[in-house]
């Protein structure tokens, strides 16, 4: 088949940097270089972007300025939130309840943290990738210092109910962290509502630029300094502040959250359109994640008796990006673990797509993708060795 046109599906990966927040950022590149820790004027002014940032940060997500610490990304995020409590809180217990789906940012420091001696209990979700509270409940011991689940999955687009997990949390005594890397300008975040104490942002996930995050530290938790030197961010996170890429951060999520409210029904609709075309024409196809409590820009469906990077080289010789729940691309043999824990078979879970909509996607994409995604499939099927042993 003729490629047709360039579409861009793999927005929970990395989104482009939007010109708004590009043209933010230019000038600390070169006219306001300097330093925010030195004293002169062009430091001062650089001081300035930086806390204005802040601010627009602490706006979007109910904080307070004090509250926001800038990191290089969504991973020192989570590995500051879940070393630190880790680290400051060990004479209190030396447990953390976290969710089998997290990303390997969660879980990753997590594994780590148990080489140290700390114990970890991974939980199970149902078939839709959702964490039952009551199970939180079950886990916390009187040696539990901390909670983690994410606000929303990155593969199969989940919401989870963390306001419910963290009330839990508090009323045992238990600090509570998300990964809302996924949700910012996806789905309402306010640390309040939410009930977290610790919640990491990732600036390229929401048309900011890469190498730039963010940890909210609510005020009076206990949680120990990421990285030593300086006396930047107050003196918990040290080293020269990427200038350019924090003042991207406060406009891209200044521009992400406020568009919300128009942005998030309109993809919701490309996205459930995108499920019924796939469903609908391909048969012995599974759609992953929650049909409803789910991101409005993720489909995550699995395809039997095909496998994901397969998918994506076909459909990347058409124009169209996308991503798979298979890790193959990765060097690894392993299927998705998150896919494995809603209960995949590996070689279902092995065939699945993620297709992730972002602003600039229109109809006409939708159209494309569903014009040859099912030819794709059929072609593939066709010389599969899978089917034949179905």
């Amino acid at each position: 088949m003729e490629r047709k046109r360039t579409v861009y599906m793999d927005h929970a990966a990395t989104t482009p940097t939007r010109p708004e927040v590009a043209r933010a950022m230019l000038p600390y590149f070169s006219e306001r270089f300097g330093n925010p820790s030195s004293l002169y004027a062009l430091a001062r002014e650089a001081k300035e972007a930086v806390e204005e940032a802040r601010g627009k940060v602490a706006a979007a997500i109910g904080a307070t300025p004090e509250e926001v610490f800038f990191t290089a990304g969504g991973t020192e995020a989570d590995n500051w939130a879940i070393k630190g409590v880790a680290a400051a809180n060990r004479k209190k217990g030396d447990h953390i309840v976290t969710s089998s789906i997290e990303h390997h940012a969660v879980l990753h420091p997590c594994r780590a943290l148990e080489k140290q001696g700390y114990r970890v209990t991974y939980l199970p979700v149902d078939e839709f990738g959702r964490v039952e509270p009551g199970a939180v409940e079950e886990a916390i011991t009187d040696k539990t210092i901390l909670v983690s689940v994410m606000a929303a999955n990155n593969e199969i687009g989940t919401v989870q109910p963390v306001a419910a997990i963290s009330e839990i949390a508090h009323d045992h005594g238990v600090l509570f962290h998300t990964d809302a890397v996924q949700a910012i300008g996806a789905i309402p975040v306010d640390v309040d509502a939410m009930g977290a104490d610790l919640l990491a942002i990732s600036a390229h996930k929401f048309g900011g630029p890469k190498g730039t995050g963010a940890l909210y530290i609510r005020r009076k938790t206990r949680i120990g300094t990421f990285m030593d030197g300086g006396a930047q961010e107050r003196g918990r996170r040290a080293g020269t502040e990427n200038v350019p890429g924090i003042v991207g951060m406060g406009r891209a999520i200044e521009l992400a959250v406020g568009e919300m409210p128009q942005k998030a029904p309109r993809l919701a609709a490309m996205r459930d359109r995108l499920i019924r075309g796939i469903l609908d024409a391909v048969p012995d196809t599974r759609l992953n994640g929650h049909p409803v409590e789910r991101l409005a820009n993720n489909v995550n469906v699995a395809f039997r008796y095909v496998e994901g990077e397969s998918i994506l080289l076909m459909l990347d010789a058409l124009g169209i990006a996308a991503s798979t729940g298979s890790a193959c691309t990765s060097a690894s043999l392993e299927p998705s673990h998150v896919l494995t824990a809603c209960g995949l078979p590996p070689e279902h879970a092995h065939g699945s797509l993620r297709l992730t909509l972002g602003h600039r996607n229109t109809e006409e994409d939708v159209d494309y993708v569903l014009e040859v995604l099912p030819g794709i499939i059929g072609r593939l099927r066709e010389i599969s060795p899978l089917r034949g042993e179905a």
